[in-house]
Parts: C-alpha cells; structure tokens; sequence
C-alpha cells in the first residue's frame, strides 16, 4: 500500500490542485500570478490587510462557485452573461476572469489593478441589451454593478468565515467589506456597503428582483455537472461545487433547482469541504512547505 506521504500521492495531490487553479485562473494564470506578486512597487492593499487574507485563501475556490450561483438569481445579470459570454454564459471563463480581477486589484502593482478596473468598465460600456418584456439592461447600470458586487463579497466573505483558515472577527469581517467598496467603487458602483450589517441589508433589498430563470438553470447545469476537468480532479470539484450550494441561502435552491439537505450539508459536506479546501491550500503551496508538513 502507498504510505500517506509518498512522492506519489503527493504528486498527484499537485496535479488535481493545479487542474483546479488551471480552470479558476485560466490558461495563463500562472503568468499572470508571477506579474501580479512579482512587480515591485505600491499596492492599494497592505499585506495581512483582511482583503488580502480572504482572496488569498483557497477557500475562494468554494466562495468563486456560490458567488457564480449566487449572481445567475438576477435575470439581468444572467442574461448579460449569457448573450455576452459566449457558450452557456461561459461561466468558467467568468470564473477565471473575476479570479485574476480580485488577484490584480488585491495584491498587484496599483498601475495594473487601476489598469484592470479600467479594462472592465469598457467592456461593461458595450454590454447592452434587452430582457423579454422588453427592459433594457446595461452592464454598467450601478443597480446590477451592486447586485454583482454584493453577491461575490457575501460569497468569498461566507466562504472565508466557514472554511478559511484563519477566519476574520467582526472587526476583520467589516474592514473586509469596507476594502471591498474601495475597488467596487472605481468599477461605478455607487455608495457600496462598508460593513457586513450594510452587505445583508443590501442583498436582502434585491430579494424581489430574483427569480430563477432557464438561462440561470442552464449556467449552473453546466457549471456543476459538465466541468471541463480531468477525471481524477473531478471529484474534489464535486466535493467544492457541494460546499458552495451547502452555503447557499435556503430560498434559492428552488429556483436553481439545487438540493437542500440540511443535515448532510452541517455535517458530511461542510467536513468533506473543510478537507478539500485544506489540500488545494497545500497543493498550491511551494513544495518546500508541503514537505516540511508531509514529514
């Protein structure tokens, strides 16, 4: 039998971690990341800052996924994803655009994080369209720039405070917040929320404009069941894609048609995700670090 510790097991560990940053971050997130830390130069976030602690903490992969469900509730939204995105919203794509966002605009140099937020707000300038009864929607509309902003802070906020490994206190969870507004606010987003009490009462405003609708359904049908991994990453994405719904607020598994099993979800599936939060944390650690823990 191959020990815990083997070369083995601890390259394929590498392996399914990598497979997993490669479709969070993309095709050229490894470059990215090398910019990103490597510049010299001012940050618009110090180092430890709690904005830093949550995006940098694997518990974002969890938090990236129920952001993603979270956001397809708005027809709006879902709608400008899905004529603007290309195939079924292309919601990887998405996912691994809104990654090097957060990894830009939190740890890289402040010309590229300002360079990054001004690349959004043209691309969300040409983002137009019309719903089916007819409202216009624009991706640059403050209202559905909030709804975007809020869904993802609450998703990584949640996600960092269930399964991240040193969660934030109070005063931690609102400076996260506070930070947060700071970029949302260069993205056009007006008067965002800069505590976590302002960040509940701003989602739980949107509650009448939230509905699932078909092209929400089909995005997260792709996104949990027909992900472009290979097989031996699949099931710890599986073990992720459970963990961000067993964070999801109980009156939107409907809409999306996801399970609800409450009991399952406080016990097997918040154990299975704390696990496999910690080994993709291992994974994309330096192999210096995983040694030292695997002796």
């Amino acid at each position: 039998m191959t020990p815990p510790g083997s070369s083995a097991v601890l390259a394929a560990r590498r392996r399914i971690g990598q497979a997993l940053f490669l479709r969070v971050a993309g095709p050229d997130g490894a470059r990215h990341r090398d910019r990103i830390h490597g510049r010299p130069g001012p940050r618009w976030f110090e180092p430890g800052s709690p904005i830093t602690r949550v995006h940098g903490d694997a518990s974002m992969f969890v938090g990236g996924i129920r952001a993603l469900l979270l956001q397809t509730l708005h027809p709006a939204a879902m709608r400008a994803v899905s004529e603007h995105s290309g195939f079924r919203g292309d919601m990887w794509g998405r996912l691994a655009r809104t990654s090097r966002f957060l990894a830009v605009t939190t740890f890289g140099h402040a010309e590229d994080a300002q360079q990054a937020v001004d690349v959004v707000r043209a691309i969300h300038d040409r983002v137009t369209g019309t719903l089916d009864d007819g409202t216009p929607y624009a991706a640059s509309d403050p209202h559905l720039l909030l709804w975007v902003h809020v869904a993802e802070v609450d998703s990584f906020l949640l996600a960092h405070t269930v399964y991240g490994k040193e969660p934030l206190d109070q005063a931690g969870r609102d400076t996260y917040v506070a930070q947060t507004a700071e970029v949302a606010r260069r993205l056009g987003v007006v008067d965002p929320p800069t505590t976590e009490a302002e960040l509940r009462a701003a989602l739980a405003a949107y509650r009448p404009e939230l509905r699932g609708t078909e092209d929400a359904r089909e995005a997260v049908s792709y996104l949990l069941f027909r992900p472009p991994l290979p097989l031996a990453a699949r099931a710890p994405y599986g073990v992720l894609v459970a963990a961000a719904i067993g964070l999801m607020p109980r009156w939107t598994r409907r809409p999306l048609r996801l399970p609800w099993l409450p009991v399952s979800e406080r016990t097997v599936v918040r154990a299975l995700g704390a696990a496999a939060t910690g080994a993709i944390r291992w994974a994309m650690s330096p192999p210096s670090s995983q040694a030292e823990r695997a002796g």
